[in-house]
């Protein structure tokens, strides 16, 4: 399984993910889609255009943007 996380910076949002998977031992690629142009594009081209952080993507498809419950970022 091959699981990236597109976030921003300081996002909580993002942190909270980054926790949530590392709590459960889950491997996962981060990319800054905020000060990355070509990983913020990708992002952006997975996600239908939703710049909501952070960005799951898993096995190459987009599962969704934002955290919680319901999502927010």
């Amino acid at each position: 399984m091959s699981l990236v996380i597109y976030v921003k910076p300081d996002c909580p949002y993002c942190q909270r993910a980054r926790e949530h998977y590392n709590s459960n031992g889950i491997e996962f690629e981060e990319y800054d889609a905020q000060n990355d142009l070509e990983r913020q594009r990708e992002m952006l081209d997975l996600s239908g255009g939703d710049l909501t952080v952070p960005c799951i993507v898993k096995d190459g498809e987009y599962i969704m943007s934002g955290w919680g419950d319901p999502p927010k970022g």
